[in-house]
């Protein structure tokens, strides 16, 4: 069978990456249940008509077309008759709110970890299957805003947690939808959604162009694209923020009561961050969200010195995603992308796992005829929560310490002869070469090395 060629857009690590992802996975997981949420799975396909409601085109959702329905189900060719696997978290979580409504105590606190997949050209950080982590708050009829502060900041003591094995700061940027669309409607513009369409894409145009798009898409004077220009370029950490907001506000005559209610609530957020996360979170006016479902807070988040990567996180308050026709379920939500955040630890030589494999220990084998002798030895190491492996052939032990140094298997266990007489067994540490007497029902190996660890890779 010739090599094959690896899939673009289909990450797969090695093993210790796997290592770095399943300690970023345990870290975030931790983080939630700390905070109350509990942990669900959905299944990985939906009806591509709801995976289409958020405004994704059918080029972005990989469709199933061997996976059918029942034969009561809508035409094949339909949108509604076909299935697509998830590209988010949300769309799905939203239809197990509806499903489940009756069984779950509301605000109900979730927080799910899965793959998703999303038709899109391969780039950097940008993957078509990947794994999310969500947490969301749903509320049955109504939700306090209290939540849309408290969502942020639990990320950031994710994020804080993170720090320690050499995740670079972060920056989550916050931003109020009903602060823009107060000062847009302020000023005269009714095209709420292509103003927040326009402006989410000032980073990757510029500001030249976002004025001629708000001409041309969104029907703004050049005062009034102006003045959308100045209030994204207001950013900061403390309330001076909401200040500058209601300066600009005066100088254009702008006054609309959503803007005040908006401005009330950012700096509600802001005042709490600047007590639990001073500097991680910043008010950024720029961040809108294209999406048209949000209604309140919105959020993205950077890794500082790597902004060239994009969010790694985001989300946002939706008022309207899930309703029954009788209670709407107003929700916050924040997702964090794993892989992109993965990628980049391993890329850019950030962290790194103290050794590939979870064996502390190998096992040597003196001969074939006393193989049984070292799966004893593992077996009573495991039973005291010590991972082992046996070597997997009684070769000189030269090589088989070899072996276990290709492994990155620290110590190297050596069962003493079966005719010595009761004489002890030995373990080494074949980085320093100690070599000492070892009991099987007392040693075990430093903290440290117990199992591998993830360490910032200086």
């Amino acid at each position: 069978m010739a090599r094959p060629t690896p899939l673009s857009g289909f990450p797969e690590w090695l093993p210790e990456g796997r290592i770095v992802e399943q300690h970023v996975l345990d870290v975030l997981r931790r983080t939630f249940e700390l905070h109350g949420f509990a942990g669900i799975e959905t299944r990985a396909v939906e009806p591509l008509d709801q995976l289409l409601r958020k405004g994704e085109t059918s080029k972005e959702v990989y469709v199933l077309r061997r996976l059918q329905e029942d034969p009561d189900a809508p035409e094949r060719g339909q949108a509604g008759g076909q299935l697509g696997l998830h590209f988010d978290l949300t769309v799905p979580f939203a239809r197990y709110v509806l499903e489940n409504a009756g069984h779950l105590a509301f605000p109900f606190r979730r927080y799910q970890i899965q793959k998703v997949w999303r038709g899109e050209r391969p780039q950097d950080g940008r993957f078509r299957e990947f794994v999310q982590a969500d947490i969301d708050v749903v509320g049955a009829g109504e939700l306090p805003y209290h939540v849309e502060v408290e969502l942020p900041l639990v990320m950031a003591s994710a994020f804080a947690a993170l720090r320690e094995i050499g995740l670079p700061p972060v920056r989550i940027l916050v931003n109020n939808r009903k602060v823009a669309e107060g000062f847009y409607r302020g000023l005269g513009l009714t095209d709420v959604e292509a103003v927040l369409r326009t402006i989410d894409k000032l980073d990757k145009i510029g500001g030249d162009s976002v004025v001629g798009l708000l001409e041309e898409e969104a029907g703004a004077t050049l005062d009034q694209a102006t003045a959308c220009l100045e209030l994204a370029s207001i950013s900061g950490s403390d309330e001076d923020v909401v200040d500058r907001v209601r300066v600009l506000a005066t100088e254009y005559g702008v006054q609309h009561e959503l803007l005040d209610i908006g401005l009330a609530e950012l700096g509600q957020l802001v005042r709490a961050a600047q007590d639990r996360a001073p500097g991680v979170v910043v008010a950024d006016l720029k961040i809108a969200r294209g999406l048209d479902y949000y209604t309140g807070s919105v959020y993205e988040t950077v890794l500082v010195g790597h902004e060239q990567l994009g969010s790694i996180c985001s989300g946002g308050r939706y008022d309207t995603l899930a309703s029954d026709g009788t209670t709407t379920y107003p929700g916050v939500g924040l997702s964090i992308g794993v892989s992109r955040l993965v990628s980049r630890l391993l890329g850019a030589g950030l962290v790194r796992a103290t050794r590939s494999v979870p064996s502390a220990v190998l096992v040597a084998v003196s001969s074939e005829e006393d193989r049984e002798r070292s799966e004893a030895v593992a077996a009573g190491l495991r039973e005291r929560g010590i991972p082992v492996e046996v070597a997997p052939s009684a070769a000189k032990f030269g090589k088989q310490i070899r072996h276990a140094d290709r492994r990155g298997i620290p110590f190297v266990w050596f069962p003493g002869p079966a005719d010595a007489g009761g004489q002890a067994d030995e373990v080494k540490d074949i980085r320093s070469g100690d070599q000492v007497p070892a009991d099987v029902r007392t040693w075990a190996p430093p903290a440290d090395d117990l199992w591998p660890r993830v360490v910032p890779a200086g």
